[in-house]
């Protein structure tokens, strides 16, 4: 049985908006779709690199949310 997962990368850009980028596995198929503008590709080596890659080049949206929370 195939088994479907998802995670997702987000930034966020200098006006404060999030942008999400999923990145779906299936086996060892990996796509990439964002959010915001529907752009999608397939990626089998490091999809989340790509997603920032995506949300820096086409959103200048390189502000980590997770940067800056203090460990619980």
């Amino acid at each position: 049985m195939l088994q479907i997962t998802t995670s997702k990368v987000s930034r966020w850009d200098q006006h404060g908006r999030e942008h999400v980028v999923q990145v779906q596995r299936a086996g060892m198929q990996r796509t990439i779709r964002c959010d915001t503008c529907g752009w999608r590709k397939g990626a089998q080596f490091l999809p989340w690199l790509k997603a920032e890659e995506h949300l820096a080049e086409a959103h200048q949206a390189t502000v980590d949310p997770s940067e800056g929370r203090e460990p619980r």
